[in-house]
């Protein structure tokens, strides 16, 4: 039933990509908190969240609309069954001669999520988080450039091969170093990307990821998705 489910949804996507044109889509992957009140099946205490919730999954493309969604224990990670719930989709598109980019935030930087993406040719942004390596990786960038306007924020972009020990190849690091009015150190970010453009269009492409959050905002403000 589940999958008859998915066969309407991917219909009636079909319509409105003809309607638009669509010859790239770019999919958000993002997580959410849905509280529940009572002793509901599969309501769980998150940590993170500080709440007894449900923990959905979504999956929206850039024009907002919601994809595809699973409802999922509270308890569970972020990315848990994701590899199951997007391969769908990017078979999907991947099928039609789509070109298709994905994004996500650090939740999502599983391997298994990058060679999903890799072998049919998708392009992703994910974020991921700093570790020793990685820091190191970008040691020569710590100091604020000289010179430069201490009253104004200072961008700077760094590239650079890491692998991980549970990944199966180097990949692409873009690092963005930011130096702040009156912040001794600078705040640093690291994506893993299979991208060839700069390091700043890989950087701004990440960021317009934000927009998600505000689809899922919207959902539960103005639909109540979470009246559970």
């Amino acid at each position: 039933n589940l999958g008859k489910m998915d066969e309407m949804i991917f219909r009636g996507i079909e319509k409105v990509d003809k309607v638009r044109g669509v010859k790239t889509i770019i999919l958000d992957l993002d997580s959410s908190e849905s509280p529940v009140y009572g002793k509901q099946e599969g309501g769980a205490y998150n940590g993170y969240f500080g709440l007894t919730c449900y923990h959905p999954l979504f999956c929206f493309n850039q024009y907002g609309d919601a994809l595809k969604v699973k409802l999922r224990p509270g308890n569970v990670h972020s990315a848990d069954g994701v590899i199951e719930f997007v391969e769908p989709t990017l078979g999907y598109y991947v099928a039609r001669g789509i070109k298709v980019k994905l994004r996500g935030d650090a939740a999502f930087a599983d391997p298994k999520l990058f060679t999903l993406c890799e072998e049919p040719g998708v392009k992703y942004a994910i974020r991921i988080k700093g570790n020793n390596r990685l820091d190191e990786a970008v040691a020569d960038m710590m100091s604020r450039p000289i010179g430069k306007d201490r009253t104004k924020i200072i961008t700077v972009y760094k590239d650079f091969l890491y692998q991980a020990e549970s990944w199966d190849k180097p990949r692409r690091i873009v690092a963005k170093i930011e130096y702040h009015p009156g912040e001794i150190f600078p705040r640093v970010g690291f994506i893993v990307t299979n991208m060839k453009c700069s390091n700043k269009k890989v950087v701004k492409f990440y960021n317009k990821r934000g927009t998600c959050a505000q689809w899922i905002k919207e959902g539960k403000y103005a639909l109540n998705w979470t009246k559970l």
